[in-house]
């Protein structure tokens, strides 16, 4: 069994190509003329495979390759192709173009199968653009709701629904949402984004729990005024606060223990002047953990803490929580296949956890699911100097398209 790397490099080059930021990373967001041009090249794709393409209601792009009984569920690979800003060539593209050489090589070997193959393209998972994350795989859930395409919005003010519409796609959440016991399996490959792998020598992780996804925009509203005539006693700085919070909560994190992490990494600041006492800030929190006890936990220490920080500054302060995602555990069944499979192949391989959320995350609730990392050079992701090494990535598709085998029929 042996993939096409120099198809699989080609693959990875082209989709990096689609790109609003040249020479500065990919830029990718959902529903921008960027994600239509990679969208065109992934059809183009799956078209010269023989697969047949659907959209569903959300702007999912599926290819499938039908097996002997189409009333089977299906074997679902796939993973993203929107992107951070300035990010690098390998997160989610990784995972997608995993799907496309697996259905290649089906047709290539000629391999009769009973279950369908589908190869599945989400445009929104890093939720750049909107700030929701995963919403591709939400929606397919039906955990997406019709409020989020309304009251959610991009930084020009356009809200997500009409992105959508603009872009060509009319929202139907109903029609998204998978048919119960529709999927047999669903596989994702990623690059680790962290130095485990590297650091142990290994060529590819068996993903056993997903955290949990806890996140916050909070508002701090004070007053502004002249920097150099309002007295210290007599300010509502809504800067002070926030501030206060940002560094309580690196504290309070590291006091959860068990690995759990919390972030503040937006912030805005109005008006934004250096003469200008701040009275608006706005923040991200970002809180996981691989244990909900502990999400729970770090929530009502934050919570306690916005009570203080009212207590003690002079400023209102609200809180809306934007996307709550448990910790998720993956298939055992699929990572015991999975290990099976590279023993047979001769592929190093660990069991961890990812700190990352992932489509994996949700396709979790509706069928088996599984998530196999190949490694990041310097453990770097979300950068314009993101790499694995394609022999490496060619190990990590071999191992996935060996599962796929296995459950395919």
């Amino acid at each position: 069994m042996r993939v096409n790397i120099q198809r699989i490099q080609r693959d990875i080059e082209n989709l990096s190509s689609f790109n609003a930021t040249p020479g500065k990373g990919v830029t990718r967001l959902a529903f921008t003329k960027e994600d239509r041009e990679a969208r065109e090249y992934i059809k183009n794709q799956m078209e010269k495979i023989g697969l047949e393409i659907y959209e569903d209601g959300y702007g999912n792009l599926f290819g499938r390759k039908y097996g002997k009984d189409r009333e089977l569920p299906s074997v679902m690979v796939g993973s993203h192709y929107d992107t951070v800003i300035n990010g690098g060539p390998f997160d989610g593209m990784a995972g997608l173009v995993t799907g496309l050489e697996i259905a290649r090589y089906l047709v290539e070997e000629g391999i009769e199968h009973e279950n369908t193959l589908e190869v599945v393209a989400f445009n929104d998972e890093e939720g750049v653009r909107f700030g929701n994350g995963i919403s591709n795989s939400r929606a397919m859930t039906g955990d997406m709701k019709e409020e989020e395409l309304d009251n959610t919005f991009d930084k020009n003010g356009i809200s997500l629904r009409k992105a959508m519409e603009d872009y060509g796609i009319k929202p139907d959440l109903e029609a998204a949402k998978v048919k119960e016991g529709s999927i047999k399996a669903f596989f994702e490959l990623h690059i680790e984004q962290g130095p485990v792998l590297i650091g142990n020598n290994n060529e590819v992780g068996i993903v056993q729990t997903i955290v949990g996804l806890d996140r916050y925009d909070i508002r701090f509203i004070g007053k502004a005024g002249h920097a150099g005539t309002t007295p210290m006693n007599n300010r509502k700085d809504a800067l002070l606060p926030a501030a206060e919070f940002a560094l309580e909560l690196n504290r309070i994190a590291i006091d959860a223990g068990y690995g759990a992490v919390g972030t503040v990494g937006e912030m805005k600041i109005l008006p934004n002047a250096s003469n200008v006492i701040p009275g608006y800030v706005q923040i991200s929190v970002d809180i996981r953990a691989t244990k909900e006890e502990v999400i729970n936990n770090i929530h009502q220490e934050m919570n306690k803490l916005i009570d203080s920080l009212k207590e003690k500054h002079p400023v209102e302060i609200q809180v809306r929580k934007t996307l709550y995602i448990s910790p998720v555990n993956m298939s055992e069944e699929i990572c015991t296949i999975l290990e099976n499979k590279a023993e047979e192949l001769g592929i190093k391989y660990e069991k961890m956890n990812s700190g990352a959320g992932h489509d994996a995350m949700m396709m979790a609730r509706i069928a088996p699911t599984s998530l196999v990392f190949v490694p990041s050079k310097d453990g770097l992701s979300h950068h314009p100097e993101e790499w694995t090494d394609y022999e490496d990535l060619a190990k990590g598709i071999e191992l996935i398209l060996s599962g796929v085998l296995e459950l395919i029929g």
